[in-house]
């Protein structure tokens, strides 16, 4: 796998003075072209996961955490490495989706500290940067797994940088960088038994990899695979500009976005505090998002008066991007109907003492999460992780002193603490909600009548550990695992980690995962019920747990989710 991609061992490298040293033009350059390769290659690292479920998103998640750095990149134009790091960590940090994707993010912000004071940087002070790197990394994990992503960074920068000698150049660092990590990677299996019974190796490592081979690719004048290593661009959908005429009024406003970089010459670019925006935004509309990263204001509104906004805001800088639209005829992912007309809406919001903000996928658990009091859903689940600058913009909506957050998903956990740590306005608690049964149950235990966000949040946290989750999906390749022969197609049942069914048949393999779950013991089974699942088999097996379990309490709810036609949350 990937050999193809690794550089010969006797290969000779021209060495020029310019590949001596990296600066910023280079740099962005070779960010590009990691992105395009790993973009390429996606799909082969969504597949590497250790459960044959089509629910692979790894290689989804880091795509776009490049891409997000991508992006910020592009809005500027500099030969200063410093200045080009700093600004891919941004957007990096902003757009981390995943587990993988939080982690790469924080392995490219301790690259960034690491060329802190450089304009441009040789091969030993790349080899510093990427120690840096890994020490970040490292650090953003509680408890570090090895034979993960971690360990193919550390020993591809370890070996990297015990050959950079005098002689090195920033292609020879990065040619035994990836030489090294294609070797790491082939050694995951044998430092997780979970990726050598699957016959895999570490997702996250080979999307690791890809991102060095189109840095290696850019040094050398190569192509990268697909083409231009720029981010594509999705097509836009065409705005019909019918929907506002010469007899149309003015109801939703201007959906108004803009990147502010604050000046020394006009404030104190480091100490500005947010609020000065936020406060006088909440004044002329509504849908406010307003955040700091180092000296940038990112803003987001719904005002009927964009120029106030935009003379405000040059009081304090200057504006590197700014996007105006009138949302009676902006085509997006917002339905016009759905919006709020703008002179029913209030000018000013209060600050709540309690928020809540919770992921969901399926518009059934959306619905019934609000229902339970839940103020900010945001859409994501597997295969669509929501990025830290998702949950950032739904805590600004929360607007509330204390925030609590229920991702539902393992693989999201990262990213809410990542938002967690940025957001300025409140105190953000993760609540570590793996599933979603786990969050369902924490949520609808949500009381703030004490008033003690301490206690409020061990309350929810011991919520969760009073259900089980259990989810059926269709396996997409042969495997054995838990001692569990599997065959593609067939329907896997499983709890957590567990791989516990495998069976042709769907309502065949729902009936054994709920025996396996103890349902002789169980009290109440809430189903959600996936996208598309069948009506008639879905009461077959209600009343094959009615005739059966009479004593169990089988409940269904249409969750609308995808990829699992059912999860089962026992209690």
């Amino acid at each position: 796998m990937l050999k193809k991609d690794i550089p010969d061992k006797d290969q000779a490298v021209d060495v020029s003075e310019k590949d001596k040293f990296l600066d910023g033009e280079m740099f962005a350059n070779m960010v590009r072209g990691g992105a395009a390769q790993l973009r390429s290659n996606a799909e082969e690292v969504n597949n590497l996961n250790v459960f044959p479920v089509p629910d692979g998103d790894t290689g989804d998640n880091m795509r776009m955490t490049m891409e997000g750095g991508v992006a910020a990149l592009d809005r500027v134009q500099t030969n200063n490495l410093a200045d080009a790091a700093q600004k891919l960590s941004q957007g990096m940090l902003l757009g981390a989706r995943g587990n993988s994707g939080v982690i790469l993010s924080q392995f490219f912000a301790g690259l960034t500290r690491g060329f802190a004071k450089h304009r441009r940087a040789n091969a030993q002070a790349v080899g510093a940067a990427l120690q840096e790197g890994v020490k970040q990394a490292y650090a953003s994990v509680i408890t570090p797994t090895e034979g993960t992503i971690l360990t193919v960074a550390r020993e591809a920068v370890q070996y990297a940088v015990s050959r950079i000698s005098e002689a090195s150049t920033i292609t020879s660092l990065i040619s035994d960088l990836i030489k090294e990590m294609y070797n790491s990677l082939q050694r995951t299996p044998d430092l997780l038994p979970a990726l050598k019974e699957a016959g895999v190796v570490d997702s996250g490592g080979a999307g690791l990899l890809y991102i060095m081979q189109g840095f290696y690719k850019i040094l050398i004048g190569e192509e990268i695979d697909g083409g231009n290593a720029r981010i594509v661009q999705l097509q836009q959908p065409e705005v019909d500009f019918s929907a506002f005429g010469p007899d149309s009024e003015m109801t939703y406003g201007y959906c108004t976005e803009l990147l502010l970089q604050l000046l020394n010459h006009k404030t104190d670019a480091e100490a500005f505090d947010v609020k000065t925006v936020t406060e006088y935004l909440q004044t002329v509309g509504d849908s406010i998002v307003a955040f700091k990263t180092g000296t940038i204001v990112k803003l987001h509104v719904h005002t009927m008066t964009p120029d106030a906004v935009l003379q405000f805001c040059r009081q304090y800088g200057e504006f590197l991007s700014v996007k105006i639209e009138n949302m009676s005829v902006q085509h997006n992912h917002t339905v016009t109907a759905d919006l709020p007309a703008m002179q029913d809406s209030p000018t000013a919001r209060e600050v709540k003492d309690f928020g809540t903000v919770a992921v969901a996928s399926g518009d059934g658990i959306r619905a019934l999460f609000r229902q339970l009091g839940v103020d900010e859903v945001v859409s994501g689940g597997q295969t669509q992780n929501p990025s830290a600058q998702d949950f950032l913009a739904a805590f600004e909506r929360v607007n509330a002193e204390n925030i609590f957050v229920f991702p539902n998903n393992g693989n999201i956990i990262m990213a809410a603490k990542q938002a967690a740590q940025l957001y300025e306005h409140g105190h953000v608690r993760v609540i570590e909600s793996k599933d979603l049964g786990q969050g369902y149950a924490a949520i609808s235990s949500l009381n703030f009548e004490s008033g003690d966000p301490e206690q409020i949040a061990a309350t929810l946290s011991e919520a969760m550990t009073m259900v089980s989750t259990g989810c059926i999906s269709t396996s997409i390749r042969r495997a054995d695992l838990g001692g569990v022969h599997i065959e593609c197609g067939d329907h896997i049942g499983f709890v957590g980690k567990e791989m516990l069914v495998s069976c042709p048949n769907r309502l065949d393999a729902s009936k054994q995962l709920l025996e396996k779950m103890g349902i002789a013991d169980l009290y109440l089974i809430t189903t959600f019920v996936g996208k598309d699942t069948d009506p008639a088999e879905v009461e077959a097996l209600s009343t094959w747990v009615a005739e059966c379990y009479p004593d169990v309490e089988f409940y269904t709810v249409d969750g609308g989710q995808e990829v699992y036609p059912y999860i089962f949350v026992a209690e």
